[in-house]
């Protein structure tokens, strides 16, 4: 038995079970009334919907590993559709995801999560809002940014996407999206890069559609809401997974691939969350380890690489809630201390 074996049958069973859910919990929300005594229901609906739902994108996520389906054109056709529903460029983000993984940790060559060095400009510039703010204020404000503002602008600008890059965006390689001394997007990858946009382009078209026979606000309320919970399931896992005041960052000359894959770390997130969101949070070491190892068997190699490199596998048990908090208050900037070379987060955050 080999870990990366593809089952289709729990394959397509996992994808019936997001899907369908998804479906049932949108169609809910046809039925609440638009109405501000509604609020709580559509609160609730939020949270619940964009829960459920982001377990289709944990399944698109699986495409782009090609661990969905040994076809390698049906996993791209329900990758596709699946992250063009919900608003994601679904090659554009394969590509930046690739880099994520081929660069893990790396300050210079990583994507995503890359945070900014104490003794450049952006770092300055954090730092400098941090101590204006204060250490409870500016956890407030990191958590807006990232939860609710972070992935659009990821998305658009390349915001914490790694300094060396400069301005990126995922749906254009054109100037000025090139300023950086690395380029994320290369001319080869455009025509991907136009099936992504067409994508995006026929959702807001159907959005647009529906909103003209609905009602904007209906639309807004129904596909909206869901889509910013969604959105902070996303950055928060990712988040949580590779940011921490212990973890370290790697500059070229002290990074290697399997120093910086396994600097990233498995948490709790409980039987219900892991079954709706496929244990992406519970089992992401061995992700980074091999991510062609599909959620279904994810398990039981966590459970083999703890086992046999007990000292290696990261594991915070510290509750959800409480992690986020920690890491919105204390993890803004970097800097080198220690022997090994390693950028950490700075310890003392003023109050």
């Amino acid at each position: 038995f080999e870990l990366t074996q593809v089952n289709p049958l729990k394959a397509w069973g996992s994808l019936a079970m997001s899907l369908g859910l998804s479906v049932l919990a949108y169609g809910l929300g046809t039925l609440i009334p638009v109405q501000l005594g509604a609020s709580p229901v559509w609160l609730l609906y939020a949270v619940v919907t964009g829960t459920v739902a982001g377990g289709c994108w944990v399944i698109a996520h699986e495409c782009g590993h090609r661990a969905f389906h040994p076809n390698p054109r049906v996993e791209a056709v329900v990758g596709f559709v699946l992250h063009s529903l919900l608003l994601v460029p679904y090659f554009s983000w394969q590509r930046s995801h690739a880099v994520h993984h081929a660069n893990c940790n790396h300050l210079e060559a990583g994507e995503t999560h890359v945070p900014p060095r104490s003794n450049s400009s952006s770092g300055r510039f954090v730092a400098g809002v941090r101590q204006k703010l204060g250490r409870n204020l500016y956890g407030v404000v990191s958590l807006f940014t990232h939860l609710v503002l972070g992935w659009p602008l990821y998305l658009m600008f390349g915001v914490a996407g790694g300094e060396d890059y400069g301005l990126t965006s995922h749906f254009s390689t054109a100037a000025p999206f090139r300023k950086g001394r690395r380029r994320l997007f290369l001319d080869s990858s455009r025509h991907l890069m136009v099936a992504s946009n067409l994508g995006l382009l026929a959702m807001v078209a159907a959005l647009v559609l529906a909103s003209i026979h609905f009602s904007p606000v209906r639309v807004l309320l129904v596909y909206g809401l869901p889509y910013l919970v969604i959105n902070a399931w996303l950055v928060g896992y990712t988040w949580l997974q590779h940011t921490d005041t212990n973890i370290p960052h790697f500059s070229t000359s002290d990074w290697n691939w399997a120093k910086g894959a396994l600097q990233t770390v498995d948490r709790p997130y409980g039987p219900l969350l892991n079954l709706l969101h496929h244990g992406i949070g519970s089992t992401h070491v061995c992700h980074h380890v091999n991510p062609k190892i599909p959620h279904y068997n994810a398990w039981q190699a966590s459970a083999l690489l703890k086992q046999s490199f007990p000292e290696l596998v990261r594991y915070d048990s510290t509750p959800i809630h409480q992690a986020l908090w920690r890491i919105a208050t204390r993890c803004s900037v970097v800097s080198q201390r220690g022997a090994i070379g390693g950028y950490f987060y700075q310890p003392k955050v003023s109050s």
